[in-house]
Protein backbone atom coordinates (compact mmCIF):
# COMPACT_ATOMS: atom_id res chain seq x y z
CA UNK A 1 0.00 0.00 0.00
CA UNK A 2 1.50 3.44 -0.91
CA UNK A 3 2.70 5.65 1.96
CA UNK A 4 0.04 7.80 3.68
CA UNK A 5 -2.78 5.76 2.16
CA UNK A 6 -5.47 5.30 4.80
CA UNK A 7 -6.38 1.71 5.59
CA UNK A 8 -9.42 0.34 3.86
CA UNK A 9 -12.45 -0.62 5.90
CA UNK A 10 -11.60 -4.31 5.52
CA UNK A 11 -8.29 -3.70 7.36
CA UNK A 12 -9.96 -2.10 10.35
CA UNK A 13 -10.49 -4.61 13.13
CA UNK A 14 -13.62 -5.65 14.95
CA UNK A 15 -13.98 -5.63 18.72
CA UNK A 16 -13.80 -9.43 18.86
CA UNK A 17 -10.51 -9.40 16.96
CA UNK A 18 -8.99 -6.70 19.14
CA UNK A 19 -9.93 -8.53 22.32
CA UNK A 20 -7.86 -11.50 21.13
CA UNK A 21 -4.76 -9.28 21.18
CA UNK A 22 -4.86 -9.49 24.98
CA UNK A 23 -2.70 -12.63 24.74
CA UNK A 24 0.19 -10.39 23.70
CA UNK A 25 0.08 -8.60 27.07
CA UNK A 26 0.63 -11.61 29.31
CA UNK A 27 4.29 -10.72 29.86
CA UNK A 28 3.47 -7.26 31.25
CA UNK A 29 0.06 -7.72 32.87
CA UNK A 30 -1.76 -10.02 35.26
CA UNK A 31 -5.05 -8.88 33.73
CA UNK A 32 -4.41 -8.71 29.97
CA UNK A 33 -8.03 -9.22 28.90
CA UNK A 34 -9.28 -6.55 31.30
CA UNK A 35 -6.59 -4.16 30.08
CA UNK A 36 -7.78 -4.43 26.47
CA UNK A 37 -11.40 -4.10 27.52
CA UNK A 38 -10.65 -0.91 29.46
CA UNK A 39 -8.68 0.56 26.57
CA UNK A 40 -11.44 -0.24 24.08
CA UNK A 41 -14.16 1.10 26.37
CA UNK A 42 -12.24 4.33 26.78
CA UNK A 43 -11.67 4.75 23.04
CA UNK A 44 -15.28 3.93 22.16
CA UNK A 45 -16.68 5.86 25.14
CA UNK A 46 -18.84 2.86 25.96
CA UNK A 47 -19.32 0.56 28.96
CA UNK A 48 -17.49 -2.76 28.83
CA UNK A 49 -20.86 -4.48 28.34
CA UNK A 50 -20.95 -2.90 24.88
CA UNK A 51 -17.92 -4.98 23.88
CA UNK A 52 -19.85 -8.20 24.47
CA UNK A 53 -23.13 -6.97 23.05
CA UNK A 54 -21.49 -5.81 19.79
CA UNK A 55 -18.43 -8.02 19.14
CA UNK A 56 -18.68 -7.41 15.38
CA UNK A 57 -18.54 -3.63 15.78
CA UNK A 58 -15.71 -2.28 13.66
CA UNK A 59 -13.53 0.57 14.82
CA UNK A 60 -13.19 3.70 12.74
CA UNK A 61 -9.80 4.61 11.33
CA UNK A 62 -9.21 7.14 14.08
CA UNK A 63 -10.26 4.70 16.77
CA UNK A 64 -7.99 2.02 15.30
CA UNK A 65 -4.99 4.35 15.33
CA UNK A 66 -5.78 5.32 18.92
CA UNK A 67 -6.04 1.68 19.98
CA UNK A 68 -2.73 0.82 18.29
CA UNK A 69 -1.02 3.67 20.16
CA UNK A 70 -2.54 2.72 23.51
CA UNK A 71 -1.83 -0.97 23.02
CA UNK A 72 1.83 -0.34 22.20
CA UNK A 73 2.19 1.82 25.31
CA UNK A 74 0.73 -0.98 27.40
CA UNK A 75 3.16 -3.44 25.77
CA UNK A 76 5.93 -1.23 27.17
CA UNK A 77 4.48 -1.68 30.65
CA UNK A 78 2.83 1.71 31.05
CA UNK A 79 -0.17 1.43 33.43
CA UNK A 80 -3.59 1.44 31.81
CA UNK A 81 -4.65 4.21 34.18
CA UNK A 82 -1.87 6.46 32.90
CA UNK A 83 -2.78 5.68 29.29
CA UNK A 84 -6.46 6.54 29.74
CA UNK A 85 -5.83 9.18 32.40
CA UNK A 86 -8.52 7.63 34.63
CA UNK A 87 -9.11 4.88 37.19
CA UNK A 88 -12.32 3.84 38.91
CA UNK A 89 -12.35 3.69 42.70
CA UNK A 90 -15.44 3.10 44.86
CA UNK A 91 -17.43 3.20 41.59
CA UNK A 92 -16.26 6.78 41.01
CA UNK A 93 -14.12 7.94 38.06
CA UNK A 94 -10.84 9.56 39.12
CA UNK A 95 -8.34 11.44 37.02
CA UNK A 96 -4.84 10.06 37.61
CA UNK A 97 -1.33 11.15 36.71
CA UNK A 98 2.27 10.00 37.22
CA UNK A 99 2.43 12.47 40.15
CA UNK A 100 0.38 10.20 42.43
CA UNK A 101 -0.38 6.60 43.23
CA UNK A 102 -3.00 4.90 41.10
CA UNK A 103 -5.99 4.07 43.35
CA UNK A 104 -6.17 0.35 44.01
CA UNK A 105 -9.09 -1.95 44.87
CA UNK A 106 -7.50 -3.11 48.14
CA UNK A 107 -7.63 0.46 49.46
CA UNK A 108 -11.43 0.30 49.31
CA UNK A 109 -11.17 -1.72 52.55
CA UNK A 110 -10.03 1.48 54.27
CA UNK A 111 -13.20 3.23 53.05
CA UNK A 112 -15.43 0.30 54.10
CA UNK A 113 -13.99 0.28 57.61
CA UNK A 114 -14.26 4.06 57.97
CA UNK A 115 -17.93 3.90 57.03
CA UNK A 116 -18.56 1.15 59.60
CA UNK A 117 -17.19 3.04 62.62
CA UNK A 118 -19.41 4.46 65.40
CA UNK A 119 -18.63 8.12 64.72
CA UNK A 120 -20.35 11.19 66.13
CA UNK A 121 -22.95 13.01 64.04
CA UNK A 122 -21.34 15.16 61.33
CA UNK A 123 -17.81 14.01 62.14
CA UNK A 124 -14.62 15.71 61.06
CA UNK A 125 -12.33 13.54 58.92
CA UNK A 126 -8.67 13.87 57.92
CA UNK A 127 -7.17 12.03 54.94
CA UNK A 128 -3.37 12.12 55.10
CA UNK A 129 -1.45 11.81 51.81
CA UNK A 130 -4.59 12.06 49.71
CA UNK A 131 -2.96 11.70 46.25
CA UNK A 132 -5.82 11.63 43.76
CA UNK A 133 -8.26 12.33 46.59
CA UNK A 134 -9.76 8.85 46.19
CA UNK A 135 -10.28 8.01 49.88
CA UNK A 136 -11.56 11.43 50.90
CA UNK A 137 -13.93 11.72 47.94
CA UNK A 138 -15.22 8.16 48.33
CA UNK A 139 -16.13 8.99 51.93
CA UNK A 140 -17.70 12.28 50.83
CA UNK A 141 -19.82 10.46 48.25
CA UNK A 142 -21.36 8.34 51.00
CA UNK A 143 -21.73 11.10 53.60
CA UNK A 144 -22.33 14.63 52.24
CA UNK A 145 -22.53 16.03 55.79
CA UNK A 146 -19.07 14.87 56.82
CA UNK A 147 -16.45 17.63 57.05
CA UNK A 148 -13.37 16.21 55.33
CA UNK A 149 -9.88 17.67 55.12
CA UNK A 150 -7.51 16.00 52.65
CA UNK A 151 -3.81 16.85 52.64
CA UNK A 152 -0.80 16.02 50.50
CA UNK A 153 2.78 17.26 50.64
CA UNK A 154 3.12 17.67 46.88
CA UNK A 155 1.48 20.54 44.95
CA UNK A 156 0.91 18.32 41.89
CA UNK A 157 -1.13 15.91 44.00
CA UNK A 158 -3.10 18.74 45.62
CA UNK A 159 -3.94 20.10 42.16
CA UNK A 160 -5.06 16.66 40.95
CA UNK A 161 -7.19 16.04 44.04
CA UNK A 162 -8.81 19.46 43.54
CA UNK A 163 -9.57 18.54 39.94
CA UNK A 164 -11.23 15.31 41.05
CA UNK A 165 -13.12 17.16 43.75
CA UNK A 166 -14.48 19.57 41.16
CA UNK A 167 -15.45 16.96 38.59
CA UNK A 168 -17.21 14.79 41.18
CA UNK A 169 -19.24 17.74 42.40
CA UNK A 170 -17.90 18.27 45.91
CA UNK A 171 -17.37 22.00 45.40
CA UNK A 172 -20.65 23.72 46.16
CA UNK A 173 -21.83 27.07 44.87
CA UNK A 174 -23.01 28.37 48.26
CA UNK A 175 -19.56 28.37 49.79
CA UNK A 176 -19.80 25.07 51.71
CA UNK A 177 -17.21 22.53 50.67
CA UNK A 178 -17.74 18.92 51.65
CA UNK A 179 -14.01 18.39 51.12
CA UNK A 180 -11.17 20.84 51.76
CA UNK A 181 -7.84 20.01 50.13
CA UNK A 182 -4.63 21.63 51.37
CA UNK A 183 -0.90 21.16 51.01
CA UNK A 184 0.70 19.75 54.14
CA UNK A 185 3.44 17.29 55.01
CA UNK A 186 1.34 15.01 57.19
CA UNK A 187 0.17 17.24 60.10
CA UNK A 188 2.59 20.14 59.54
CA UNK A 189 0.05 22.73 58.28
CA UNK A 190 -2.88 21.62 60.42
CA UNK A 191 -1.82 23.52 63.56
CA UNK A 192 -4.09 22.46 66.43
CA UNK A 193 -6.94 21.04 64.33
CA UNK A 194 -8.48 17.85 65.69
CA UNK A 195 -10.63 15.19 64.01
CA UNK A 196 -12.96 12.33 64.81
CA UNK A 197 -11.31 10.09 62.23
CA UNK A 198 -7.89 10.06 60.59
CA UNK A 199 -7.32 7.79 57.58
CA UNK A 200 -4.19 7.29 55.54
CA UNK A 201 -2.60 5.11 52.88
CA UNK A 202 0.99 6.29 53.42
CA UNK A 203 4.22 5.04 51.82
CA UNK A 204 5.00 1.67 53.38
CA UNK A 205 7.24 -0.26 50.97
CA UNK A 206 10.85 -1.10 51.84
CA UNK A 207 13.30 0.50 49.40
CA UNK A 208 14.81 -2.95 48.78
CA UNK A 209 11.49 -4.58 47.88
CA UNK A 210 11.82 -6.39 44.55
CA UNK A 211 8.25 -5.50 43.60
CA UNK A 212 9.32 -1.88 43.02
CA UNK A 213 10.79 -3.03 39.71
CA UNK A 214 7.63 -4.81 38.60
CA UNK A 215 4.27 -3.81 37.19
CA UNK A 216 2.61 -0.43 37.54
CA UNK A 217 4.73 0.74 40.48
CA UNK A 218 7.67 1.30 38.12
CA UNK A 219 5.72 4.26 36.75
CA UNK A 220 4.55 5.68 40.07
CA UNK A 221 6.39 8.20 42.31
CA UNK A 222 8.75 6.52 44.76
CA UNK A 223 7.90 9.24 47.29
CA UNK A 224 4.38 7.80 47.51
CA UNK A 225 5.58 4.21 47.79
CA UNK A 226 8.83 3.94 49.75
CA UNK A 227 9.52 4.65 53.42
CA UNK A 228 12.52 4.14 55.68
CA UNK A 229 12.78 1.66 58.54
CA UNK A 230 11.84 -1.19 56.18
CA UNK A 231 8.72 0.73 55.15
CA UNK A 232 7.60 1.71 58.66
CA UNK A 233 8.90 5.27 59.10
CA UNK A 234 5.86 7.17 57.81
CA UNK A 235 3.47 4.83 59.60
CA UNK A 236 5.39 5.49 62.83
CA UNK A 237 5.37 9.25 62.26
CA UNK A 238 1.60 9.30 61.77
CA UNK A 239 0.89 7.05 64.77
CA UNK A 240 3.13 9.08 67.09
CA UNK A 241 1.56 12.40 66.05
CA UNK A 242 -2.06 11.27 65.75
CA UNK A 243 -2.97 11.72 69.45
CA UNK A 244 -2.53 15.49 69.14
CA UNK A 245 -5.01 15.61 66.24
CA UNK A 246 -7.67 13.15 67.38
CA UNK A 247 -10.71 14.00 69.44
CA UNK A 248 -11.65 11.85 72.42
CA UNK A 249 -12.84 8.46 71.15
CA UNK A 250 -11.56 9.33 67.68
CA UNK A 251 -10.26 6.67 65.31
CA UNK A 252 -7.07 6.14 63.33
CA UNK A 253 -7.13 3.85 60.26
CA UNK A 254 -3.92 3.00 58.40
CA UNK A 255 -3.28 0.93 55.31
CA UNK A 256 0.01 -0.98 55.39
CA UNK A 257 1.91 -3.87 53.85
CA UNK A 258 0.80 -7.49 54.15
CA UNK A 259 3.69 -8.27 56.53
CA UNK A 260 3.45 -5.12 58.70
CA UNK A 261 0.32 -5.82 60.73
CA UNK A 262 2.14 -6.83 63.91
CA UNK A 263 4.57 -3.93 63.72
CA UNK A 264 1.74 -1.42 63.27
CA UNK A 265 -0.22 -2.92 66.18
CA UNK A 266 2.86 -2.72 68.38
CA UNK A 267 3.41 0.95 67.47
CA UNK A 268 -0.23 1.81 68.17
CA UNK A 269 -0.10 0.04 71.53
CA UNK A 270 3.13 1.82 72.48
CA UNK A 271 1.52 5.16 71.54
CA UNK A 272 -1.34 4.55 73.99
CA UNK A 273 -4.14 3.62 71.61
CA UNK A 274 -6.81 1.02 72.37
CA UNK A 275 -9.22 -1.15 70.38
CA UNK A 276 -6.43 -2.13 68.00
CA UNK A 277 -7.55 -4.50 65.22
CA UNK A 278 -6.00 -5.54 61.90
CA UNK A 279 -8.28 -6.37 58.96
CA UNK A 280 -7.39 -8.51 55.94
CA UNK A 281 -8.16 -7.63 52.33
CA UNK A 282 -9.99 -9.87 49.85
CA UNK A 283 -6.77 -11.81 49.27
CA UNK A 284 -6.61 -12.66 52.97
CA UNK A 285 -3.60 -10.41 53.57
CA UNK A 286 -3.23 -7.95 56.45
CA UNK A 287 -4.08 -4.57 54.94
CA UNK A 288 -5.62 -2.07 57.39
CA UNK A 289 -5.13 -1.60 61.12
CA UNK A 290 -7.38 0.64 63.20
CA UNK A 291 -7.27 1.94 66.75
CA UNK A 292 -9.17 4.28 69.05
CA UNK A 293 -8.13 7.34 71.04
CA UNK A 294 -10.37 6.29 73.93
CA UNK A 295 -7.83 6.93 76.66
CA UNK A 296 -8.63 10.67 76.51
CA UNK A 297 -12.14 10.08 77.85
CA UNK A 298 -11.03 8.26 80.99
Amino acid sequence: MPPNTPPTISELLKISELLKKSTELTAVSNTPRLDVEVLLSHILDKDRSFLYAWPEHQLSEQQQHCFDEFFNRRLQGEPVAHITGQREFWSLPFYVSPATLIPRPETELLVELALSLPLVDQPSILDLGTGTGAIALALASENPDWKIVAVDAFPEAVKLAEKNCQQLGFKHQKGFDNVQIIQSYWFSNLKDQTFDLIVSNPPYIDAKDKHLKQGDVQFEPMSALVAGEQGLSDLRMIIDAAHSHLNANGWLLLEHGYNQGQAVRDMMLAAGFSGIVTHADLAGLDRVTLCCNSYLSS
